[in-house]
């Protein structure tokens, strides 16, 4: 088999983006093993003397890792059920029904995904100060400073892309299943529930592990609509790890793998998935 110079300089190229890729994951996981008084004298970039998991059991006692992870899980997990139904119920509604507007309203929800939410940040602070809840939301009675106003903004942002997969998923599917539905006297919630939702389980399957890294991965819209530390997700947890006059970083580089790590076993777990989302939707049935 004769090798090509074009296929072998394209190999070379992603060999070389995927080492650039990897690169720093690398160096934080190496950097993680060594002590901050071995890279005090010799450098970070350096033979390590020693290597040892102790910053490892620093960062989850030190940060306070247990309680970081439930306050992500009780905000990442409603988000991403929330987001996958109601976006489902939309794309059901757009793809299996004909009406005037239906087109101008996946156009709607595709548009919200264009806009950066870097934008709308201060007008959505402003609208949360005002918006009263029960005291069980939160303490303070407004919507700011609740994991529910931070699932909320979530569902907002996150079911614009979904509506537009799933909607161009569901087209794919033949529409006589849901007149043959239809004609045993299934009506319109019974067809979406039981005969075109369960055909979209690898949709949904994928777009639930692009979802989950996605909302678990949020930085922004906790710093900026919680206020009390206990609420913070795992994402804030690091800033534990910080001091006022001095910073470890071969233990923020062992904290920042161990709130990494549940976004890399959903990934290796549910790989399959995940790389079909990344192409889920790309065509039009």
């Amino acid at each position: 088999m004769t090798l090509r110079p074009g296929r072998v300089a394209l190999h070379v190229f992603l060999a070389l983006t995927c080492l650039a890729t990897l690169a720093p994951l690398l160096w934080a996981l190496y950097a993680s093993l060594r002590t901050y008084d071995d890279t005090n004298r010799n450098g970070y970039f350096s033979w390590a003397e020693s290597l040892t998991l102790e910053n490892y059991g620093n960062a989850w006692e030190q940060a306070d890792l247990p309680h970081y992870y439930l306050n992500t899980l009780l905000i990442t997990v409603p988000a991403m059920v929330l987001v996958l139904l109601l976006s489902s119920m939309v794309a059901f509604g757009v793809s299996r029904f004909s009406f005037k507007f239906n087109i101008a309203l996946l156009m709607l929800f595709t548009a919200g995904n264009l806009l950066p939410q870097q934008v709308v940040v201060t007008p959505l602070y402003r609208l949360y100060l005002l918006i009263e809840v029960p005291d069980w939301v939160s303490e303070s009675g407004l919507l700011l400073d609740s994991q529910v106003g931070l699932v909320l903004i979530h569902v907002a942002f996150q079911s614009g892309f979904c509506v537009f997969v799933l909607s161009n998923y569901m087209k794919t599917i033949p529409h006589e299943l849901g007149e043959a539905a239809r004609v045993d006297g299934a009506g319109v919630f019974r067809q979406y529930w039981q005969v075109i939702l369960p055909l979209c389980r690898p949709a949904l399957a994928a777009l639930a592990t692009l979802e989950f890294t996605w909302i678990y991965n949020d930085f922004l819209w906790a710093l900026v609509l919680i206020q009390t530390g206990d609420k913070m997700p795992i994402t804030s947890a690091l800033q534990n790890l910080r001091g006022t006059f001095f910073t470890d970083n071969n233990l923020m580089a062992a904290g920042s793998l161990l709130v990494a790590l549940p976004t890399l076993v959903v990934f290796f777990v549910l790989q399959r998935q995940f790389i079909g989302g990344l192409t889920l939707g790309s065509t039009k049935g």
